[in-house]
């Protein structure tokens, strides 16, 4: 039986949609035991079904690490502390960013010879069922060369045994691709990567999203920037698509023929459908949901934690560290 802890608090929508989550979450698989984390009186709906923890504090959004690890009556610090103890298996949470990297870095600890740990994410392509996986994308805002080094490795072995992408290729992000290309950091990480057997040489921003590459390593702070404008992009052609659409009677009528394409296009850039960012490097499986997770993007998440533990991917990424 695999055990998850939840951090049912932090979200912007509020425990609610998070339990609807886990229950759906629930039905369709008898593996997994879950640890809902949070205020009792919120989580009367998973009574009989989960393990509930009372942890009544939410961690704020811009708590630092001594903060957070001061909470100790908090739903996160209690999640953490779950997997440290080795009562669950992987952990989920919505809550604030900083606050979940500082608690699981310090209660869980980096694994022998990780530099540093990072967020990756799977990133919908425009071939479909294809993603890419990109890391960091915001555990840190600077990285050595060594240390993106280390990314490429775990993301491989992420795109590898989660994706199951065979052979995958590695590309480093950069604003051009020849090897002269980069940032002065970039530039000794390129030299680095010539001696991994999947990296393929550097790529830019504008195919990232093409289909070319398997994984793609960057530093924490241009990993971010690009997840947030990704999202932001896919955000502002929805809806100048949506009010393409609702001009005029002969527009709304033209959708119904599109709608079938549309519907696909929409649910191939659906990001919640990802389960959110894992934190790679660390001594556990230690899910980040968006913050404005909603029941599908929190069944998600909990799924993607039961296939990262069901793989062993902390065993994997220290064989091959």
């Amino acid at each position: 039986m695999i055990r998850i802890a939840v951090d049912t608090l932090g979200s912007d929508n509020g425990s609610k949609d998070i339990v609807s989550g886990i229950l759906d979450f629930l039905k369709d698989h008898d593996d997994v035991e879950i640890y809902a984390v949070g205020k009792k009186e919120e989580l009367t709906r998973l009574e009989g079904k989960c393990v509930i923890v009372d942890a009544p504090d939410i961690v704020p959004m811009e708590a630092g690490p001594l903060e957070v690890m001061r909470m100790k009556n908090s739903s996160m610090y209690q999640t953490v502390m779950l997997a440290k103890e080795g009562k669950v298996d992987a952990v989920v949470s919505s809550g604030s960013t900083g606050g979940f990297l500082s608690s699981s870095t310090l209660l869980l600890k980096t694994i022998p010879g990780v530099n540093r740990a990072a967020f990756i994410a799977p990133f919908p392509t425009k071939i479909k069922g294809h993603y890419v996986v990109i890391l960091d994308i915001g555990a840190s805002n600077e990285n050595s060369p060594e240390e993106l080094k280390q990314f490429a490795l775990m993301g491989a072995l992420y795109s590898e045994h989660i994706l199951g992408i065979k052979d995958p290729k590695v590309y480093l992000l950069s604003n051009g691709t020849e090897p002269a290309k980069g940032s002065p950091v970039g530039k000794q990480a390129y030299k680095l990567l010539m001696s991994n057997p999947h990296f393929k040489g550097n790529i830019e921003a504008r195919n990232a999203l093409s289909g070319e590459a398997d994984v793609i390593v960057t530093d924490g702070f241009t990993g971010n920037v690009f997840l947030k404008s990704s999202e932001g992009m896919a955000k502002m052609m929805a809806g100048f698509i949506k009010n393409a659409f609702k001009k005029n009677l002969w527009t709304m009528l033209g959708y119904l023929h599109v709608r079938k394409g549309i519907k696909e296009m929409s649910d191939t850039m659906d990001y919640k459908s990802t389960g959110g960012a894992m934190l790679l490097g660390v001594n556990g499986v230690v899910v980040k949901v968006h913050g404005n997770a909603d029941a599908w993007s929190m069944y998600c998440a909990i799924n993607v934690a039961r296939k990262l533990v069901k793989s062993d991917i902390r065993t994997k990424i220290k064989e091959g560290i």
